[in-house]
């Protein structure tokens, strides 16, 4: 390797257009709100007649804050897909395979995304069935039981993986009353009684999937014009009426947690530690130079990172995440050790890098290359229409707007080595930590 980075010809016009402005996202777009509070990005891009189409509800686990009634955001994931009267799932699932499309969901803390990838002739079909199922989803208690039990067998399924178990344990431990406590598909308990909650979910709904706590997004190859004349047509008659949810603010913490598990199954020792983030806000200089510290600090090319998995090999694999949530999160590393008599070893070096940072600011250099690799990686994600509205999706779910791109990038320009030693100093601290180990059991 050079050290350059090598760039596929497609995406040198971007790069050259976004280095040359302020911003950094590479297309021009549009933003329309209807009167009901529906708001739709449309971002035109030439795609060889292709359209990705986003419907990002802004509710995910965070918003179930009544007990005993988590994972329902999930659970919906789910029920989307079970279709309206006029359009019975059955009838929509053929109607997707008659135009080639592919159709999914995903839902995460703090939203829930419905998105779909299409020729661009049948964007009027699309628009009409979305706006169909978001207003007008239909479900039998016979329909809703079965459903949550297969959610239920979801979530028994997830127990057999180390990490599912291990990130249970964290978030639960790391929070005392808000709803990040719980995991995205919920507590166990709640979700084996789902199926007796036929009449909530129908609350949930109604609350929730409302205009106004929607954003559509539409990428690809397509007449902004005639996209919105269609939005307008099959939405504009969608009632207003969403409740803001209760969640409640969690204290802080005052004291480093730790939680030993047994996983009763085969696993190399997991070690996570996790310490209490802040809010995604573009504008805010030092959750973004936290966000550089979790990757000077721990991330591939950390020196952490190149003693413990390249050198001494005392450590498998290594993430970070020190990502974006709506509330105060948990940013977390997590080691997968080769033998748990190292793991004292490794926590030792994770405290000597944490002080290492919190004593002295990182090298500008390194600084300004993080930073650099930073835009490209998000403009080399640019290149399709799905590529292009899956990156924006947690933005603009997590702010309602697509403008926070070109905010989080103009304030990363700003941060200095010592914000990021700020960081360390300000977020990393013992109190605010949570720590579990887990180790499995042969069988």
């Amino acid at each position: 390797m050079n050290g350059k980075l090598l760039l596929p010809a497609l995406l040198l016009p971007l790069l050259s257009a976004a280095l040359a402005t302020a911003g950094v996202f590479p297309y021009r777009y549009e933003v329309n709100t209807l009167d009901n509070g529906l708001k739709v990005i449309m971002v035109p891009m030439q795609s060889s007649r292709l359209v990705a189409y986003y419907s990002l509800v802004r509710t995910g686990s965070r918003d179930e804050y009544e007990p005993g009634h988590s994972g329902f955001a999930h659970f919906f994931e789910h029920m989307m897909f079970r279709g309206t009267e006029r359009y019975p799932a059955r009838v929509y699932d053929q109607l997707i395979t008659s135009i080639g499309a592919d159709a999914n969901a995903y839902t995460t803390d703090d939203y829930t995304a419905f998105h779909l990838n299409f020729a661009s002739e049948d964007l009027p079909k699309v628009v009409e069935l979305e706006a169909d199922r978001f207003q007008n989803l239909s479900y039998a208690e016979r329909d809703f039981q079965t459903e949550s039990g297969a959610v239920y067998g979801e979530y028994r399924k997830g127990r057999t993986d180390p990490f599912e178990v291990l990130f249970e344990e964290l978030q639960n431990t790391a929070f005392d009353v808000h709803t990040y406590k719980h995991t995205t598909i919920g507590f166990e308990k709640d979700v084996a009684a789902m199926p007796t909650m036929y009449g909530y979910s129908k609350s949930f709904f109604n609350r929730y999937y409302r205009p106004e706590n929607v954003v559509i997004v539409i990428v690809g190859d397509f007449d902004p014009k005639e996209a919105m004349d269609l939005v307008r047509a099959h939405y504009a008659s969608w009632k207003p009426g969403y409740v803001a949810p209760k969640v409640p603010a969690e204290p802080e913490q005052k004291g480093e947690r730790t939680v030993n598990v047994s996983y009763a199954g085969r696993s190399v020792p997991l070690l996570a530690e996790a310490w209490k983030g802040a809010p995604f806000d573009p504008a805010d200089r030092a959750m973004v130079a936290a966000t550089v510290l979790g990757e000077l600090a721990f991330g591939e090319t950390s020196d952490l990172y190149r003693t413990l998995v390249l050198d001494q090999r005392k450590v498998q694999r290594l993430f970070v995440d020190f990502g974006s949530t709506r509330d105060p999160g948990l940013w977390t590393l997590v080691a997968m050790v080769g033998n748990a008599e190292d793991i004292p070893g490794v926590r030792d070096a994770v405290d000597a890098t944490v002080e290492s940072f919190q004593a002295h600011p990182p090298d500008l250099a390194r600084l300004d290359a993080l930073k650099k690799n930073m835009r490209y990686s998000f403009l080399m994600r640019m290149e399709t229409p799905d590529r292009v509205a899956a990156g924006l999706a947690r933005f603009v779910a997590l702010t309602g707007g697509i403008e926070a791109v070109d905010q989080l990038f103009a304030t990363l320009d700003k941060v200095t080595p010592e914000d990021v030693q700020s960081a360390a100093t300000r977020f990393l601290v013992p109190q605010h930590r949570t720590i579990v180990q887990l180790e499995g059991v042969s069988q």
